[in-house]
């Protein structure tokens, strides 16, 4: 041990609070370095003994002189990490420093060990008490390098200045003008002004002369945040010092002013450049460039892209990827692609950040299958995506309804060593709300917190939003409370997604009383906020309450906006005040706002609801005369008035007009359509239409099968709308099914779904049934919101061990079922008395990762509270705490706040 040692002795103090022998004391933003002690990726108090086994094999590896060819070492390597290494140097300051330099060089040309700022820390200080200063300098450059973070600049930061005053130890490792730069450098790479400010000023202290690199960096830093103001203090300085701004100067400039958006100031300083003889080169392109794109001056940031050539300047891989990612956002994709070519022909290899960009917008120009081929292209260039690529994939699938695809892209994320973020998650739960599974949204929420991902505003937004969307206000106003815990508060999108639930639900009074408390918690009410109020009670026929907030918001400086007006258009119209409703269009542009062609429809609408045939085509005169260009809707409403009058003609010549103008027909119109010709008795030419809604992308909806049921069925011109589905025949469905295929309308898991969910809703659990047998026997296997439909219904005809049986269908086949047939059938069961199937179920609930907090809300407040079942809520919370499923201290609030006041009654 003699080799390794000098003078040491080994103790593993599992107690120490901080690996370093000596402590830190900031001349700036005291205490911050202690406030940065929980980001330490490690904890010492934390360690075990076979961890400090770890240590005791090490020593012993390194006594040897041939250390590198010691057997253990490549057992031991894979055990060791920087903070292991950070731990083992900290302890053992006596350790012979050329061991301690090449072991750390050793394991830095490991793949699989990156050296964190912490970890160089202890090497350094051995160096430097071993008056190894050169090798010290060099270290210092590796620390300085590795940051990867704002709190590792911050430690190093720290580090190096507290060593710079650390001379009462005889270390005498005074910072050089270099070193400082170093650490400048580091600083601005971060945008930490703040920071660089300190150790600039700490500069001076210590008699050291800044040179052009100093004054660089802290120009460049204050130009990242576009604060050229400051910039231009340290311009004055280069110019007091007798140094000459350079290229590094000027491009700072540059970007300095971008930043700003003020791009013209920005070309006077590159036209400036050659006038002062200073070369510009590829930086002061692309920072112009990239301003340019910013401000939408593509053509402009094209122009200039071709006159690098000229100044001997050749694009980068940055150039073409800021190129690439304006001419996407703007739909040019020809010339996207075209300069994604021609940077691979140059011999410019995209990298990363390119292919991201091309990935984005082909997910955002709904090109799935394209930006999933740049994917596989990037793995055949041995090319890592980063977790921005993978997003744009997931968001792009997200939003196209194909979250099941979504979340393979998400498998192949982890399985390729990517981790996911919060804006990952965030995509995800936004994909699921889309979809109407708030249930798997909300589990998210919970494996989030399992990786210490922060949720952030935007995650419960969309938790809140979802919730709302599927009718669970009591759960949207429950979210509100967790996101309290978790260290937020809820916004203006927040109150104004409640407000917006509360109102579609017809709650305009519970509503007012949200967006009346909001002025005590500092959020102004904004025109969303007022528009969705307004809506609301025009929606409750409160047309008079509507029009007294109209002028309130007036009054409180939020200006209406065309949205506005047209929902209280929208509101005079259906309570017949169409003058009224007219004299509101007409105070629209007087007021400065444009009407839209949303304006007119709903005129247009009302009118030919009223068979005012004439009126409506004033209105549409008018509009048209304005500028505006109808749209389907607008010749949706002419069709169904024509329809509806018997006017076969003039709808077939609304239909021409269509196909002259370049408008083609939506679900909506073609419906109507179908309901047209139905009414005429022409069901072949209703088909026809069916089949060319499918021809043209769309799914029919319920309202399109209950029309064609309709029309199939005997005595359907005098049967209501809304009670096919209560008493169509099963021969009817099979009838309608043999019309598709005469027809070429395909029978696909859609419509069969689509049936068996309207006939459970309506309790016709035998049909619905009967159809899914039909389904399985065509090679399709049911979805399962057919099988969710199927559970509620079996509890609604208190067939629970039906129910069951459809339950353990869902999880055999590997999906999540929702709370709600859970709640239902749980409670059903306890009402028959069947306890302990209904504890079984419940338990076997609880492993199948759902939210429990959503959990107890929906099964144990809502559903056996609510049913006055204390004894069996209090049951099942023992199960939750038995199994660990832990609660938020809020849901336990509401869980004791339900319990007794059930006790009291």
């Amino acid at each position: 041990m003699a080799a390794v040692f000098k003078q040491c002795s080994f103790s593993m103090n599992l107690k120490t609070p901080f690996p370093f022998p000596f402590s830190f004391s900031f001349p700036f933003r005291s205490g911050i370095f202690f406030s940065l002690m929980k980001f330490f990726p490690f904890s010492i108090s934390s360690l075990s003994i076979p961890q400090e086994s770890i240590y005791h094999q090490l020593l012993n590896i390194l006594s040897h002189p041939n250390w590198q060819k010691h057997p253990s070492l490549n057992n031991l390597i894979p055990s060791l990490s920087p903070s292991h290494i950070s731990l083992f140097l900290s302890q053992n300051p006596n350790l012979n420093p050329h061991i301690a330099l090449s072991f750390f060089d050793y394991l830095s040309r490991i793949p699989s060990f990156k050296p964190n700022p912490q970890s160089y820390a202890p090497l350094l200080r051995i160096l430097i008490s071993n008056k190894l200063f050169r090798v010290a300098e060099k270290t210092l450059l590796s620390m300085i390098k590795s940051c990867n973070s704002q709190n590792e600049v911050v430690f190093v930061m720290g580090f190096v200045l507290e060593m710079n005053k650390c001379d009462n130890g005889g270390l005498g490792f005074k910072l050089n003008g270099w070193a400082y730069n170093k650490v400048l450098m580091s600083l601005s790479r971060f945008v930490m002004v703040d920071e660089m400010k300190s150790v600039y000023n700490e500069m001076l202290n210590d008699m050291i002369k800044p040179d052009i690199y100093t004054f660089n960096t802290m120009i460049n830093g204050y130009c990242k945040l576009g604060n050229v103001v400051e910039a231009e203090v340290y311009l004055s300085k280069i110019l007091q010092a007798g140094l000459s701004p350079n290229t590094h100067t000027y491009t700072s400039f540059i970007l300095g002013h971008c930043r700003k958006k003020d791009v013209d100031s920005a070309f006077k300083v590159f036209r400036e450049m050659s006038k002062k003889g200073c070369p510009r080169n590829v930086v002061s392109y692309t920072n112009l460039i990239h301003g340019l794109c910013e401000t939408s001056r593509i053509d402009e940031a094209m122009k200039l892209f071709s006159e690098m050539g000229d100044d001997f300047c050749l694009p980068d891989v940055r150039t073409y990827t800021v190129l690439i990612d304006a001419l996407c956002r703007l739909d040019r994709w020809v010339e996207a692609l075209s300069l994604f070519n021609e940077m691979k022909e140059k011999g410019c290899e995209p990298d990363v950040h390119t292919y991201t960009v091309l990935v984005d917008g082909l997910c955002k120009d709904s090109k799935h299958d394209e930006a999933r081929k740049l994917l596989s292209l990037m793995s055949e260039k041995r090319l890592v995506p980063s977790v921005v690529t993978y997003n744009a994939l997931i968001d792009g699938y997200c939003k196209k309804g194909l979250v099941d695809v979504a979340l393979d892209i998400f498998d192949m994320m982890e399985s390729n060593n990517c981790v996911p973020n919060v804006r990952t998650y965030n995509e995800l739960i936004s994909g699921f709300c889309r979809m109407k599974k708030v249930h798997e949204a909300m589990s998210l929420l919970d494996k989030m917190l399992e990786r210490k991902l922060s949720p952030s505003n935007v995650t419960f937004n969309l938790l809140v939003h979802g919730q709302c969307k599927v009718g669970e206000i009591d759960n949207a106003f429950r979210l509100l409370g967790l996101m309290e815990e978790n260290g937020l508060a809820p916004d203006e999108w927040t109150y104004g997604t409640l407000g917006y639930g509360l109102c579609e639900r017809g709650r305009v009074e519970e509503a007012n009383i949200v967006f009346s408390s909001l002025k005590e918690k500092g959020i102004k009410v904004n025109v969303v906020m007022y528009n969705a109020l307004i809506d609301g009670h025009c929606k409750a026929e409160k047309v008079d309450f509507a029009l007294t907030l109209f002028k309130k918001m007036i009054e409180e400086g939020c200006s209406p906006n065309a949205c506005t007006y047209n929902v209280l258009i929208n509101g005079l119209c259906k309570q017949g005040k169409q003058l009224e409703a007219t004299q509101l269009l007409e105070r629209m542009k007087d007021s400065g706002v444009e009407p839209t062609i949303e304006s007119y429809s709903i005129l247009i609408h009302q009118l030919l609801k009223e068979c005012a045939f004439d009126r409506a085509d004033n209105v549409f005169s008018l509009m048209v005369s304005r500028g505006h260009k109808p749209n389907v809707w607008i010749y949706t409403n002419f069709l169904a008035a024509y329809y509806n009058e018997g006017k076969l003609k003039e709808a077939e010549d609304v239909m021409a007009k269509m196909e002259e103008v370049g408008i083609r027909p939506d679900l909506m119109a073609y419906t109507v359509m179908i309901d047209g010709y139905g009414r005429s008795g022409l069901l072949n030419r209703a088909f026809d239409m069916l089949k060319c809604m499918f021809e043209a992308g769309y799914e029919p909806s319920g309202y399109t099968y209950s029309v064609l049921i309709k029309h199939l069925s005997q005595g359907g011109l005098d049967l209501n709308i809304d009670d096919v589905w209560k008493v169509v025949k099963y021969e009817t469905l099979l009838k309608l099914l043999d019309k598709m295929g005469e027809h070429g309308c395909p029978s696909n898991t859609n419509v069969f779904s689509l049936l068996a969910i309207r006939l459970c809703r309506e309790g016709r659990l035998e049909e619905a049934s009967r159809l899914v047998d039909r389904m399985q026997s065509c090679g399709m296997s049911p979805c399962e919101d057919i099988y969710n439909s199927m559970v509620n219904c079996c509890c609604k005809l208190r067939m629970y061990d039906d129910a069951s049986r459809f339950l353990d269908t869902i999880l055999t086949q590997g999906f999540l079922p929702h709370l709600e047939s859970y709640k239902l059938l749980v409670c059903g069961l306890y009402d028959d008395g069947n306890n302990d199937k209904a504890k079984a179920i419940f338990f076997r609930l609880l492993d199948c990762g759902y939210n429990n907090d959503e959990v107890a809300w929906k099964l144990l407040i809502d559903g056996l509270l609510k049913r006055g079942l204390v004894d069996r809520c209090s049951e099942l919370l023992d199960i939750m705490e038995k199994n660990g499923s832990r609660l938020s201290s809020q849901t336990y609030s509401l869980l004791l706040k339900g319990l007794d006041r059930a006790d009291n009654k």
